[in-house]
This record gives structure tokens, sequence and C-alpha cells, in this order.
């Protein structure tokens, strides 16, 4: 144990370590800002002096920080402050929210903001002439809740030039009507014609923004994450000055990995730019700028998920549509060996089977060119993986991903997943379990906006592969039967992933992701200890504190 008073002791309660033999302690005592002791009460209690501030834990559970090695989280925070959709499910309540914030909002340029569902919406195609019928004669722009589609309104539209003759572009598609006539939604590439006249959000107003957003997670005990995308992203702003300039003037308290935005049709000019960015951040603050975000296809729901074989249609017949994959796979192992090279991390979002594939092909190629590096690259969303790739992950030593929230019966999957993939196909989603069993290494990420971004959701849906309580995108039936049971992981390999793989993925492992001596003390409390309760109450256990370094960030 160690020597001297401790400056916080947190006793009596259940502390899972997450360390490598999975060991529990009582207590936990904390000096500046590090764990300096873990174990029993008499242990840790030898610490406690005059000055020590003790919390009786009264069997309450302590966990190491959640970890997020997958979020927006500049954008949720943005939509927090805008035109946040995210907690309705309904077309009515949708109006009835832009209606009234618009209202509040009367000299703004734009109505903007986001976190719509597609299973609300026939097809998953809202239409322009709701937004006119509420905020009549305004250019409207919401992102709907994975961001790969937007609602836009006839003003809008009108802005940006689009009609009857505007071309999809390549990376993209204008849904239409039968005579051709722009509808109100553009997926993918296409939102890009009009986020490029829409207002750029002010760095302050990012700042606002990173700083609510952070406010956020801490809430739900969330100390430290991955920024998926840092760079201009159809309306997203590039949210990296926001991030320097909260971390230069010690404002932002969380350990922050940004991952920037590799751009579509650039090649390898733009690695100069971004390896001066990297240096720019420096790694001394709580903000590093060390991964680069590939998106190699877009989403299933939309038909741009790159597939080995092609979609259904909604009658079960093959279809021609095999999905989109951004990068010809060439020239994504050529990007991926030089980033590779240059000692960034490669963080690459690949939700079919095809970019899936694609994706472990680059870093083979890495691998081949460079040896085994420390990059820790990972595949993000992992959706279909086609089973002769599941070895893979290990053999390449590539992190696993995983949006554990996604892998329920919620609407979007039964409705406009399922039917277009087939049984048999649908049966390789979300493959959690076998990715474990084959040694790979799993992270978590929520993907928040596009859905919460609360932890315990998170291990939930993971570990019983049903919807939880309260989850606003349930269908009639709340999703109560499992999800492709069989790849439901223990609650200890949830934990882990939460846990100590976002840390591993983060290069932060020797930092925190675990409660060892000498680790920063990035903790949470919970109301109670998960391993003592039925795993279907996961979800309705609360954050009661929150600490980053030692100091409380949140408490309920």
């Amino acid at each position: 144990m160690a020597q001297g008073q401790a400056d916080l002791v947190l006793r009596g309660g259940a502390v899972y370590t997450v360390d490598a033999v999975r060991s529990w302690a009582q207590a936990v005592a904390v000096r500046s800002g590090k764990i300096v002791a873990v174990g029993t009460d008499d242990e840790v209690g030898a610490l406690v002096g005059p000055r020590t501030e003790v919390v009786d834990l009264r069997g309450r559970m302590v966990l190491p920080g959640f970890q997020d090695a997958h979020v927006h989280a500049s954008a949720g925070g943005l939509e927090r402050i805008r035109c946040d959709l995210s907690e309705l499910h309904t077309l009515d309540d949708y109006l009835r929210c832009i209606r009234e914030y618009a209202e509040r909002n009367p000299s703004a340029e734009w109505i903007l903001g986001g976190g719509w569902a597609m299973d609300v919406f026939p097809g998953g195609v809202p239409r322009a002439e709701d937004l006119d019928r509420v905020v009549p004669g305004r250019p409207v722009f919401l992102s709907n809740r994975d961001h790969h589609g937007a609602w836009v309104s006839s003003r809008a539209l009108e802005l940006a030039g689009i009609s009857s003759q505007t071309p999809d572009p390549a990376d993209g598609r204008i849904e239409r009507n039968e005579r051709g006539e722009p509808v109100g939604t553009l997926q993918e590439g296409a939102m890009d014609l009009v986020g490029r006249v829409v207002p750029r959000a002010s760095v302050e107003e990012q700042r606002r923004g990173i700083l609510e957003a952070e406010r956020y997670l801490f809430s739900l005990g969330v100390t430290a994450w991955q920024e998926a995308i840092v760079g201009e992203y159809a309306v997203v702003p590039d949210c990296f000055d926001a991030y320097v300039e909260l971390s230069g003037r010690g404002e932002l308290t969380a350990n922050v990995v940004g991952a920037l935005w590799w751009e579509r049709g650039r090649g390898l000019d733009q690695l100069e730019g971004l390896l001066a960015r990297r240096a720019a951040a420096g790694t001394e603050g709580p903000f590093r700028a060390t991964s680069i975000k590939i998106m190699q296809d877009g989403v299933l729901e939309n038909f741009t998920g790159a597939m080995l074989a092609p979609y259904l249609d909604s009658e079960g017949r093959t279809t021609q549509e095999t999905g989109i994959s951004y990068f010809d796979p060439e020239e994504l192992k050529r990007h991926v060996a030089r980033l590779d090279a240059e000692g960034f991390q490669v963080h690459v979002h690949a939700i079919g089977d095809r970019a899936v594939r694609e994706a472990l092909d680059a870093i083979e190629a890495a691998r081949r060119a460079n040896g085994f590096t420390d990059g820790r690259h990972h595949i993000a969303h992992i959706q279909v993986i086609h089973p002769e790739d599941l070895q893979r992950f290990r053999a390449l030593g590539v992190v696993a991903n995983a949006q554990p929230l996604w892998a329920c019966n919620e609407p979007q999957m039964t409705e406009l997943t399922i039917p277009f993939l087939g049984p048999e196909r649908a049966s390789l989603q979300y493959p959690f379990r076998s990715l474990a069993r084959s040694g790979a290494v799993l992270a978590v990420g929520s993907d928040w906006p596009v859905s919460s971004p609360n932890p315990l959701w998170e291990i939930h849906v993971a570990v019983n592969r049903t919807i939880p309580p309260g989850y606003p995108y349930a269908g009639p039936d709340g999703g109560a039967d499992p999800f492709l049971p069989d790849e439901r992981l223990d609650l200890p390999a949830a934990l882990a992933a939460a846990t100590m793989g976002s840390a591993y993925v983060n290069h932060l492992d020797d930092l925190s992701g675990s409660i060892e001596a000498g680790k920063r003390a990035d903790l949470v409390v919970l109301d109670r200890n998960l391993f003592e309760h039925p795993t279907s109450e996961i979800a309705s256990a609360s954050v009661d504190l929150t600490l980053v370094g030692g100091r409380v960030v949140f408490e309920r």
C-alpha cells in the first residue's frame, strides 16, 4: 500500500477493477488525481487522514470510467443546443419540436439540427412538404439519426439549386417522386449539395457544443472518447480548432483522441495537412489528433452499405444493388499502408461485409508493407461480417469497434434492414461473441448522436440483445425478443470492452481503463452492483458519481 494521506477515499463498495484478472476490491484511495491504493476497507483506511474526503459507497459499484471509442461529441453537443429530435419518435412530435424551435429562434437564418429516425417515415423517406407546413419559407436541414441522410425543406432545395434536372452525385442519392422531382430527402453525398450553402457554425458555437457534450457524457459516466470525425462532413463543421482552443485554455477535462477526416477524392495529397494538424494538436494536452477516419461505405437502411452480394427488394427478389465502396480497394490499401507508416491510427467505418473485408485487406497490406506497428487500427460498426473474416481481426491485430445498441429488434432493424438482407445474411449481424471467442479485442462506441451515448444501455444490449427499457426507438412490442441471442456477450466481457477495450484503442490503457494504483482516477460509481442483479436490469442502473483525475465532474 502507498504511504501518506489520500485526498479522497471511496470505501464500503463493490470495486470491479477490470484489471488483467478481473479482481474485486472494497475501496480506492486517490491522491493528486491518481489512484494510490486499491484494496479492502482496512487496507485503504490506513491512508485516511484529517484532510481526506471519505465517501461511503454503501455497497454501490465502482468501475473505471467508461470510454467511447466512436462518438461525434461535437455534433451531438451542437444538436443538443439546436433543434434536437433525438428523444422523439413520431412525425407529429418532430413537427411540433421544429415549429417550437423556429418560434424560439425567429432570427435564425436556417433551422439546423437532427436526430430523426428513418422508421417513422414510409420507406425511410421524409418529405419537404411537412417542413414547409410548419416553417413556411424557411430553409431547414435536419440530419437523421445516423447522419447518412438529411431531411430538407423546399426553401433549402431552392437555395441549393436542386431540381429535377440535378443529377445524383457519385456518392449519394436525391430521393425523388415519380416525376423525378426532389421530395426532401438527401442520402449520403447528396447531403453536401445543400450542406455547402448552410452557414458554418462558429468556433465559439462549436466550443459551447463540445462543453455541452462533455457535461452530458460525464453524466453517463463517460470520461474519455474518440471524436470520430474531425473535419468537414456534410453540415457537421470541422471541430479541430474548437478542440485545440479548449485544450489549450485548460477547459477540456476529458481525454479526447481526434480522428482526422480522410476526404474522398483527394488521395495522399491531403497527408501533409493532416500531419500538420497532428503536430498542432500536440501531445501534452487532453486533445490529441492521432487517428485518421476513413468511411468505406454507407449504411444498410438506404442500400449504401457495401455488400458482397446484392440487396433484396421489398418482395424478396434479388436486385442489382450492392452498395457503395467509397474508396477503390486498391486505393484503400495504398492509403492505409502510408498512414500506418506515418504513425497514424486508422479508424475505418465499415457496415457491410464487403466494406469490412476491404478494410481488413487494407490493414493486411499495411502489415505486409510495414510490419506490425502499434497503430491499434480499428473497424467501427461491423454490422455484417462474412464468417471467413472473423478470425482475421485477431490475426491482423485489428480492434472490433462495436456499437452494441444497434444489435436489437428495433424497427430500423426489423423493417428497414432484415427484409432487404434475407435471413441468411441477417443472421451474420453484430457477431460480438464470435469476435470475442476468436480472440479479437472489442471496444465499445456509441456513434452518438446517431444513437444514445449511454454506456449502460449499450452494455445492456450487448449482454441481452434486447432493447433497453426507456429506449425511445422501441417498436410496439418493445423489442422483447432477443436479436441473435447466440451473439450475446457476458457481463465481464461487455464491461471490459466499454472500459479497457476502448482505452486500448485510444492509447490510454497505461493511464486509465482499469482501477489500478498509478493510473488516473477516472472512476464511475453506479447505484448498484450489476453482478448482483438480473442482466435484464442492467439498463435500469444509474450513474451516481463520475470522477476525472480524482475530481467530481458529475454527481446525481
